[in-house]
């Protein structure tokens, strides 16, 4: 275990999965727990892959591929590449195991580094194989709502007409609900995830803050360059996820090869795909 601190901060983060454990500000928790009788996960970082694929599945080159939801970055462990008390660097890189469920030969680096009461999550994807990779990458912190999200607001950095695209399974249906029109302010209601999660594509807004209505307590994520948006808890969980997203699942009935892949970024030989998300309290 990694730990960060500053005046204001303190991040505890593991090797497994580059996961962030604990956010405190100020001495008082802001990250979920992790509690088994909803979810163990508290921040998980989703690599080569967002979201699910179907049967767990791609092919390419006429080959197939297991690799399943969210892809394997959050079960593995990184190498502690450089830290220090505000900064530290994790990195994956591929293996044999790897190569079974990604074909190709890569270096993944995520640094996070503390700005005052800001967590700032840098995320690079390397491409040392000697063709096109094929990734995504997302962020799935989740953020602790101990009296229950429905004391909640998500506020957009703009205002927003936006459709949640429904879940079928791992995949998206093709099917849409209207959630807000013309308003920046999202009130948060748990019927809302009874079945999973709110997918969003057509966000203008690159920021949005969590703010309980009652207290004014905020948390503040900001994603350029992602181009999803996801909320997500499960049904009276005392968290809610916010999810930047740089990939996306396809929706039922597509295709299985990744080059044809919705929101999948095309990474050329010996090039990079650089990405940073901050968390702001």
């Amino acid at each position: 275990m990694i730990t960060l601190k500053n005046g204001v901060l303190s991040v505890e983060i593991s090797e497994k999965g580059a996961e962030m454990q604990s956010i405190a500000v100020k001495g008082e928790e802001r990250l979920w727990n992790g509690d088994s009788a909803f979810w163990t996960g508290r921040a998980p970082v989703m690599f080569p892959i967002c979201g699910g694929l179907p049967d767990d599945r791609f092919t390419y080159r006429d080959r197939e591929y297991v690799l399943k939801k969210h892809g394997f970055a959050k079960n593995m462990i990184f190498e502690v590449e450089k830290a220090s008390e505000h900064m530290a660097v994790f990195v994956l890189r591929s293996s044999k195991e790897t190569l079974e469920m990604y074909p190709w030969e890569f270096e993944f680096r995520v640094v996070y580094s503390l700005r005052g009461a800001g967590v700032k999550i840098d995320y690079e994807a390397i491409n040392l194989s000697k063709e096109t990779m094929y990734a995504s990458v997302g962020a799935h912190e989740a953020y602790a709502c101990p009296e229950g999200i429905e004391d909640y607001d998500v506020i957009f950095e703009k205002k927003e007409t936006l459709d949640t695209y429904e879940l079928d399974g791992n995949l998206t249906s093709g099917r849409r609900t209207r959630i807000i029109t013309d308003t920046d302010t999202l009130p948060l209601y748990y019927k809302y995830f009874a079945v999973d999660a709110l997918v969003f594509k057509d966000l203008k807004s690159r920021s949005a803050m969590l703010r309980n209505r009652r207290t004014g307590k905020s948390v503040t994520v900001d994603f350029d360059g992602f181009d999803y948006f996801l909320l997500w808890t499960k049904p009276q969980a005392g968290y809610i996820c916010l999810e930047p997203w740089a990939g996306i699942q396809p929706e039922t009935g597509a295709g299985a090869d990744i080059t044809g892949k919705e929101g999948i970024n095309a990474i050329e030989a010996g090039g990079r795909l650089s990405l940073t998300h901050t968390i702001r309290f």
